[in-house]
């Protein structure tokens, strides 16, 4: 009994670990990003970003593929703020990412 109990757990520990294994692989796919001249951004999204982002200029823009799908990051500035934009392939609007926080804000929690 006690050898049919060390290899069902053995067989549990296998597929738990497998499974962790797989899972890390879908999520960590590679992407490759390039940066891309504002000049040659497509015209749909300068001309999204003169609409919607008026006032906005564009700092960089980056190209991004993963899982063979190709996206541009556009980042736009205005004054101190500062936005991240998503653009398909085809230059439509996807969204816009949140803001990135780190420590050179100068506030400390306690």
């Amino acid at each position: 009994m006690k050898k049919v109990l060390f290899v069902a757990v053995l067989m549990m520990s296998v597929l738990v670990i497998n499974a962790q294994a797989t899972k890390t692989t879908v999520t960590n796919a590679k992407s490759t990003k390039a940066s891309v001249k504002v000049s040659d951004l497509q015209k749909s999204i300068t001309d999204n970003i003169a609409k919607d982002y008026a006032g906005y200029t564009i700092k960089e823009a980056t190209s991004v593929t993963k899982d063979n799908v190709v996206t541009y990051d556009v980042v736009v500035v205005k004054g101190t703020a500062t936005e991240t934009l998503v653009y398909d392939k085809d230059g439509m609007f996807l969204k816009k990412l949140p803001p990135k926080t780190g420590k050179h804000h100068g506030t400390k929690k306690k």
